[in-house]
């Protein structure tokens, strides 16, 4: 079970005008399982999207940039799970272009207004001959108040469906943003093995949508962690329809701080999400890093201590084998280091205890404290580097078996 997180209901996720969202059962992997989303956008959307740096990056991933790329008015947008359409070569990118062309043909729009995505098995052909034959019936589903249904679409090894939606009013016009992901293995950035759709109407320029889709990953999806792993598809795409009448065309715009801080509100809710739904995961950790000289050195450190496998386990087994962190924080590529000035603590629901400092453990520090405090669901390592300013947040989960379970029997 998710740690603290259930799925919103339908009417708790707003629709955003200009888009409309429809599901499938194309039996892509597995008979009788919504596997096909589609999402069609009115005339006039700006589109942007971020995309694994893995370089075996998938099919789709590839032709998603490439369509990005060439600059047409995006239309659709095609999803599938089950097949990963990665590992596939050259049929791997034909497959993902016929997905844009019965797309296409089935919308009244041009193939390359067409981004495919794909999650699932990597290293498996995608059966493109199934997923058009079910673009009919995810085009006949096709309602702007479908997001509850996509969510559940999108999902592979996810106990939970994923999303999160909000409404700020700005400069006098009520502005929604509405979006979806999924994840639970094969997670760390850039970005995870996650997929994540977020859309808005307001309007915005297609150089500043770009900007700001880079920051809301930088802000979200890319603090999070759940076994180390970076997949092959992983993409974050933000959608603006510009139908609130609402427009924003340089960051200096009256509004447009609101309309950043609400996106990036919306994303990190659901990269967390992500977390909370980690495989086997029994606890969602906070590492909070500051003290730095800059950013960087936070999240190394930060992600140093969320990928460490005996870290996660520990957590786990609320075992306070706390040198652990103090390894990983060693390790995390901060050379000049004076460990004299690191100081680490545990907390969680308000309580805080001081567990390592001058490089060894802290005089006050009790077992039997930090063994009280990792038996809570959700947990802060909150670390001061004793050096600057700067500051983090990574994001991750423990280590259980069922994540060793959930992983050797996932293509069974």
């Amino acid at each position: 079970m998710p740690v603290n997180y259930a799925t919103p209901a339908p009417t708790a996720l707003f629709p955003v005008a200009g888009v409309r969202l429809g599901v499938a059962e194309a039996g892509i992997r597995k008979q009788n399982r919504r596997d096909l989303t589609l999402l069609a956008l009115d005339a006039g959307a700006t589109v942007a999207g971020v995309f694994t740096e893995n370089r075996f990056c998938a099919a789709p991933v590839q032709v998603c940039r490439r369509h990005l790329a060439q600059g047409s008015e995006i239309r659709a947008l095609v999803i599938n799970t089950g097949i990963a359409n990665a590992g596939t070569g050259e049929p791997g990118l034909r497959a993902a272009e016929a997905t844009c062309a019965a797309v296409a043909q089935a919308l009244g729009v041009g193939d390359a207004q067409v981004l495919p995505f794909s999650t699932g098995v990597i290293l498996e052909a995608l059966p493109v001959e199934r997923l058009v034959a079910g673009l009919p019936k995810a085009a006949a589903d096709l309602a702007a108040d479908h997001w509850h249904a996509a969510a559940h679409a999108i999902m592979t090894t996810d106990t939970v469906a994923k999303a999160a939606s909000r409404r700020v009013d700005i400069g006098g016009k009520t502005i929604t943003i509405t979006g979806i992901s999924k994840g639970a293995g094969m997670i760390k950035p850039n970005m995870a093995t996650m997929l994540g759709y977020v859309a808005t109407d307001a309007g915005v320029a297609q150089p500043l949508l770009a900007k700001l889709v880079r920051e809301a990953a930088d802000e979200s999806f890319n603090c999070i962690t759940v076994d180390g792993d970076t997949s092959t598809n992983d993409s974050f795409v933000l959608i603006a329809t510009g139908q609130s009448g609402a427009r924003f065309s340089d960051e200096t715009d009256a509004g447009y701080d609101d309309l950043r801080a609400a996106v990036i509100a919306v994303a990190r809710e659901l990269a967390q999400a992500i977390v909370r739904d980690g495989e086997g995961a029994t606890k969602f950790i906070t590492v909070a890093v500051g003290g730095g000289r800059d950013r960087e050195e936070c999240r190394k450190v930060g992600y140093a201590v969320g990928h460490s496998p005996l870290v996660k386990t520990a957590f786990f087994a609320s075992d306070p084998n706390l040198g652990r962190i103090l390894a990983a924080i060693g390790y995390a590529g901060v050379d000049d280091l004076d460990v004299d000035g690191v100081r680490v603590w545990l907390g969680s629901d308000g309580e805080e205890v001081l567990v390592a400092e001058k490089g060894g453990r802290a005089a006050g520090y009790r077992e039997e404290d930090g063994a009280r405090i990792m038996q809570a669901a959700e947990i802060t390592v909150r670390v001061d580097l004793g050096r600057g300013t700067a500051a983090a947040s990574v994001y991750t989960c423990d280590f259980s078996y069922d994540y060793v379970k959930i992983n050797a029997d996932y293509r069974s």
